[in-house]
């Protein structure tokens, strides 16, 4: 059973020294982490954010293997053209090593709106764009004429080799039958494992109704977590930051938020791996970003140790 761990490198305010980021994504790698992640926002509610594939394509180009997975990519308030021309342009720049995760967001829905999008509309945009990306990804010449998007024989040159795999992330259900119909996976966050279990059998189930013959199978978490040798500083260095990005107090995600030791965090994860959980998406803090990293990577090997040993 084979779980890929990532997380977001751990960059410091006002870290901006190519050299210091590449760095810091040698170390991931050195410490048996599979992926960098990177999430996307336009205007976060006090205006933060970064372009996840702008930072996804600085990430590739600062480490020749590292992976870099979009832990998610806000789809809908963007045009669809475009963003598979992007993508394009990345898998040729880092071929293989690109994982497109996509949500619809709203956590703050006057970051919707001032990308002249309606909130009560992400849903059904990201349903069109979805359909759009897979087809122009592919190479197909592609035609499309729905509600949002009006498209006439669009062609993006050349598909990514190998492909992009496409994981749909969102809580609901109406996200997780998405992810059964047109992704390669579904991405969850902020859910108990039982609840993961359901959703993949939700989304293959979705996937055998509209008959795929390639069931989605690349299901993952992101998960917030702390790391500290002190439990009570873990949560604090955890808590702070989450409420400063989300504008809630942190019992709203405590809960589902793991803090302490990376023996703790990682039984924590590890019903969600046995539950089908195949990617790890950690966005870790941590006192300094060198422990940040070491502890990640020992998250890597005791679930790697734990599951190879339940597989034989």
């Amino acid at each position: 059973m084979q779980v890929r761990v990532g997380a977001n490198p751990p960059l410091l305010p006002g870290m901006t020294d190519s050299r210091q980021v590449g760095a810091m994504l040698e170390q991931m790698s050195a410490a048996g982490i599979d992926h960098a992640v990177v999430g996307d926002h336009v205007s976060f509610f006090v205006g933060i954010g970064f372009d996840g594939l702008v930072h996804a394509t600085a990430l590739a180009a600062l480490h020749p293997q590292l992976p870099v997975y979009t832990s998610v990519y806000l789809l809908p308030l963007r045009h669809p053209v475009p963003v598979a021309r992007q993508l394009s342009t990345l898998a040729s720049m880092a071929p293989g090593r690109v994982v497109f995760g996509v949500g619809i967001g709203g956590e703050d829905p006057h970051e919707v709106e001032i990308c002249g999008v309606d909130p009560a509309t992400r849903g059904a945009r990201m349903e069109e764009s979805l359909i759009i990306v897979r087809s122009l990804l592919a190479g197909k010449p592609t035609s499309f004429r729905g509600r949002f998007f009006d498209i006439r024989d669009a062609v993006i040159l050349p598909p990514p080799d190998p492909a992009i795999p496409l994981i749909v992330g969102g809580r609901s259900d109406a996200a997780i039958r998405r992810a059964g119909r047109l992704g390669d996976g579904w991405l969850g966050i902020w859910v108990s494992s039982e609840r993961f279990a359901a959703a993949v059998r939700t989304a293959h189930d979705e996937a055998a109704r509209v008959g795929r013959a390639d069931a989605p199978t690349r299901h993952g978490m992101t998960v917030w977590c702390g790391f500290a040798d002190d439990t009570r500083a873990a949560r604090e260095i955890l808590a702070g930051s989450m409420q400063a990005i989300y504008q809630l107090p942190f019992d709203r995600f405590e809960r589902y938020s793991p803090y302490g030791s990376p023996e703790h965090v990682a039984e924590f994860l590890a019903p969600y791996v046995a539950a089908g959980c195949r990617d790890l998406n950690l966005l870790a803090r941590g006192p300094r970003p060198d422990e940040t990293i070491a502890a990640v990577g020992e998250v890597k090997r005791l679930l790697t140790r734990e599951f190879s040993q339940a597989t034989g």
